[in-house]
């Protein structure tokens, strides 16, 4: 692979009335890196080719099926064909779609969370392994920069022996039940055949529990789940709060809501050490107040010369210019592309992004609650998920 060319990609999902698809394709096209040349964008062919055509895409590369998309692509010349596949499709066809585009030979970015449930995580683990490719997951709230100035802070030290992590995921969307209504991202969420088994902490608490654990990096011993469907006729639960033993003895609380009134995207995070404490709000998402023991608190801006290596390096505008949620998607965007850069060129690397290992930790992590929640004895041991 030339490294004066832009990477091609494909996406599967994205279609019209789609939200996070072109979250995907303004983060992919933000640094100028890669660009679209093909999709499989729906499971309607109409819905398919009219997006291909709003994306000016060739119609020949704008197909009616996934698996019609990898067979097509993998036959056209290594000049031509994608290097890697977007996958924005409901959680049950991550995996075969997934799986489908790695033995076709191309690398994989994918949406969260990674498959239906835990056996179907650990299988893909398994063909990402056999075939060597890159496969990274959008748990693109890691992509923030001052997530990672947390996570250096936590890393030196500056926290210390870490006590206590909160991280918080609520809001209103679902108060009232639109999937009845037709709305099309509330329906494929409340629905267990394409959601799999929990609605609120598959969609959203997931990407707590990995906040914390990126920026701590402690894991999950135990845990307690409480599930609430607060509105009738729901299938799946709109409201879920936890507690958390990790190993090593600190102690965690994480709530996600989606039934809170008011709330729009407050994802936020607190932990608590022996030397300090820190707190990020996804709202908010150039500042990190950090507070040292006996010391004032500080708040750290993005963009300033006192910020880690790891927080520069993400960081595309000088301080007062605010960077967000595009941004923080771009970065993993960015890695991956390093990566498969990387690979072409058999060079080995260590990259910043979510991993297939990430993905398969999330799945026993909502294993893990939902038997929790289903459970009178409630504290149940973190399940297997090596």
């Amino acid at each position: 692979m030339s490294a004066q060319r832009k990477l091609r990609y494909g996406m599967v999902g994205g279609g019209q009335g789609a939200f996070i698809g072109a979250v995907h394709r303004m983060a992919a096209n933000l640094d100028g890196q890669m660009e679209l040349v093909a999709g499989a964008f729906s499971a309607d062919a109409e819905n398919s080719r009219v997006t291909g055509e709003q994306l000016f895409l060739n119609p020949a590369r704008v197909y009616a099926s996934y698996a019609e998309m990898a067979r097509r692509e993998a036959a056209l010349p290594a000049a031509e064909r994608i290097d890697f596949v977007t996958i924005v499709t409901p959680n049950f066809l991550h995996a075969p779609v997934a799986t489908t585009f790695l033995k076709a030979g191309f690398h994989v970015v994918c949406d969260k969370p990674m498959t239906l449930d835990l056996k179907a995580a650990k299988a893909l683990r398994a063909v990402v392994r056999k075939t060597g490719r890159v496969f990274a997951l959008t748990h693109n709230y890691t992509g923030y920069p001052m997530v990672k100035e947390a996570r250096e802070l936590v890393r030196t030290g500056r926290l210390g022996k870490i006590l206590k992590v909160v991280a918080e995921y609520p809001q209103g969307w679902l108060l009232d039940r639109i999937e009845a209504d037709g709305h099309k991202q509330a329906a494929w969420r409340a629905d267990p055949k394409k959601a799999g088994a929990t609605c609120c902490l598959g969609d959203i608490g997931t990407h707590a529990e990995n906040l914390g654990r990126y920026i701590t990096g402690l894991h999950i011993e135990s845990l307690c789940a409480s599930f609430t469907t607060f509105i009738p006729g729901r299938k799946l639960e709109d409201d879920a709060n936890l507690l958390i033993c990790y190993q090593g003895g600190a102690q965690g609380v994480l709530h996600a809501s989606q039934i809170s009134c008011g709330e729009e995207n407050n994802l936020n995070i607190r932990v608590y050490g022996t030397l300090g404490a820190l707190a990020w709000h996804q709202e908010h998402p150039n500042e990190l107040k950090f507070q040292p023991k006996g010391e004032p608190a500080r708040i750290l801006r993005r963009g300033n010369g006192y910020v880690s290596d790891a927080a520069k390096k993400f960081t595309r505008l000088p301080f007062g210019h605010p960077e967000a949620f595009i941004e923080a998607f771009a970065n993993i965007y960015l890695e991956a592309a390093a990566a498969i850069r990387d690979h072409a060129a058999g060079r080995p690397g260590v990259y910043d992004f979510p991993t297939v290992d990430d993905g398969v930790y999330g799945m026993a992590f909502l294993e893990t609650a939902v038997k929790s929640a289903k459970s009178k004895v409630k504290w149940t041991p973190f399940v297997n998920y090596k």
